[in-house]
């Protein structure tokens, strides 16, 4: 009987999908996280009775056709990249994208990675890093008595030191863009890598070329909506019920086949 196998593809499916609503709930308070959605694709369907055909030769042909769905698949994990609220911390070195855009960042063994997540740190010598100790953006650093940094919506980085009237400049910051950012291949710290889905990495300053500006003293929070994913989650708890149910059934359906037979 189809209908177990049919059936046991939408558990799957929804199992899928769960784990995927899971996934958000538990990022709920992650700065830069981006939810992500299961999507799902229809099975190859058995043709019983093609239809457009006559039955005979000088015949009408028939209307309609019998044609069996074979069950569903997960077709892709999309990853949504809407904004996300801004929060104020008042910290200098946090930094929030308003708009389009990524931070580039230097990964293990020298890899470009990307991410919305602006909490970040001066290194050692000045650099600016992340909580993960990934140097971002490279090529400047503050110097070493600075006593405040001030950073424009056009990502220039001011230093202010003792004795100097003037902050000075002492770098900018630049966004990266991708032609098709659910491409992106997210990793663990609220990291993303580029695949030749997503494009190559285009680079410019903020507020330039369709990118967003920088707000300083922000972070952008997780763009998970608690009550829509409440939502999904009860839909894909009673999607799940409904293809146990017609197991369930197609097990009765069999059981009074064999009784019948014996």
């Amino acid at each position: 009987m189809k209908a177990l196998a049919i059936a046991a593809t939408g558990m799957s499916a929804q199992q899928t999908n769960l784990e995927v609503i899971a996934n958000n709930v538990a990022n709920i308070n992650t700065t830069g996280f981006k939810r992500a959605r299961a999507e799902f694709a229809d099975l190859i369907y058995q043709t019983d009775r093609a239809g457009g055909t006559p039955v005979a030769e000088g015949e009408l042909p028939v209307p309609e056709g019998v044609r069996i769905g074979l069950g569903v698949r997960t077709l892709a994990v999309r990853n949504l990249h809407e904004q996300g609220a801004l929060a104020q911390t008042n910290n200098q070195l946090d930094l929030a994208i308003n708009g389009e855009g990524w931070f580039e960042v230097q990964g293990p063994d020298g890899e470009e990675l990307y991410t919305r997540a602006g909490a970040f740190n001066l290194g050692p010598n000045g650099e600016i890093i992340t909580a993960q100790g990934y140097l971002v953006d490279s090529g400047f650093n503050v110097p070493p008595d600075t006593t405040s940094i001030t950073v424009n919506r056009a990502g220039e980085i001011f230093a202010a030191r003792p004795g100097v009237v003037e902050p000075e400049l002492v770098g900018q910051l630049s966004l990266a863009m991708f032609a098709n950012p659910a491409g992106l291949e997210p990793l663990s710290d609220t990291l993303f890598r580029v695949t030749p889905a997503s494009g190559d990495a285009e680079m410019s300053f903020p507020g330039e070329e369709g990118r967003g500006t920088i707000n300083q003293g922000y972070l952008e929070d997780s763009n998970v909506d608690p009550v829509k994913e409440i939502t999904e989650l009860i839909s894909a708890q009673r999607a799940y019920e409904m293809n146990s149910k017609v197991i369930q059934a197609a097990d009765d359906m069999a059981g009074i086949v064999s009784q019948g037979i014996r």
